[in-house]
């Protein structure tokens, strides 16, 4: 038995098919049955049953699954300690990124990047979900997602980051700007421009300003971006609602207003770093961490 022929039956697990796992391992089919083959005969049992067109885990095969993923994990992390402790990806850094944090993290991280010499960084985009996949797949080595859309588990460190303060933002001249103890039935007479908003903070909306309140009725504009969505309230009557910072340099050059409601947005951004848990971390996570606390603040 070897760690080669473990992965090739977690692949065969994951995805029931001996034909797509072989396409996901890049070797045929008749190669993904020999490593099946010599594994069972290793271990002196059956590992699957095949049941009409698919292919079933024999309770043998339920629990070397169970086992292999973590001799699989834990060899992985060796492979990855012995290159960090030759200096190989030393300053090398894979980042995914969720849409609040990318619109405040983004071109700083680029820029300051660009003036490390040595240093390599790659960034991704996408939903939580999948940045997840491409965490526990170590295809990137952290993420900075909302807190609120990380479903906890044991596989993964997820570290709260500073809360930021959220609200309503239009452009000058906008007819709400300038006025004071509005309503939120007011900023409702204007497309309210937002990202997808959690349970969490639909729940906060509705709890302070009523039903009319809720996200799914109340957001007109949604979408991921969030610059494009403050370059959308700048050159029209739409009001932003999400993080101030990230409508910050409109703010101070004048081009945007926050607005005053009589009932403050009591909500607020959580964003959390998420790593996955007993992964030897690059040397490079401790200059990310401080980046990242030093730009998410209020």
């Amino acid at each position: 038995m070897n760690i080669k022929h473990l992965e090739h039956l977690l692949a065969l697990a994951d995805s029931g098919s001996f034909s797509r796992a072989a396409e996901k391992l890049f070797i045929t089919q008749s190669a993904l049955s020999r490593s099946i083959q010599t594994l069972e005969d290793d271990l002196g049992g059956k590992l699957l049953d095949r049941v009409g067109k698919r292919n079933e885990l024999t309770p043998l095969g339920l629990d070397v699954v169970s086992r292999a993923r973590h001799i699989v994990r834990d060899a992985a992390e060796l492979r990855d300690s012995a290159k960090l402790l030759q200096g190989v990806g030393k300053r090398t850094l894979r980042i995914g990124l969720g849409s609040g944090p990318a619109a405040l993290l983004l071109e700083p991280l680029l820029l300051d990047t660009a003036k490390q010499p040595g240093m390599r960084l790659t960034v991704t985009h996408g939903s939580v979900e999948l940045q997840i996949l491409g965490l526990r797949s170590r295809d990137i080595d952290a993420m900075v997602v909302d807190m609120r859309r990380v479903v906890p588990a044991s596989d993964l460190n997820i570290e709260a980051l500073p809360e930021m303060k959220a609200g309503f933002v239009v452009r000058r001249g906008h007819p709400l700007a300038g006025l004071k103890n509005l309503e939120l039935s007011t900023l409702l007479e204007y497309p309210i421009a937002s990202t997808p908003l959690s349970d969490e903070v639909a729940r906060q909306l509705i709890s302070q300003y009523g039903h009319f309140a809720n996200p799914a009725e109340m957001v007109s504009i949604r979408s991921d971006d969030i610059k494009s969505l403050v370059r959308t309230v700048e050159q029209t009557d739409a009001v932003f609602l999400g993080v101030i910072a990230a409508a910050q340099n409109g703010i101070d050059e004048g081009r945007l207003i926050e607005l005053r409601l009589k009932k403050p947005l009591a909500a607020r951004a959580r964003f959390a770093c998420v790593t996955l848990a007993g992964r030897t971390e690059a040397p490079a996570m401790t200059y990310f961490r401080t980046f990242v606390q030093e730009h998410l603040k209020s």
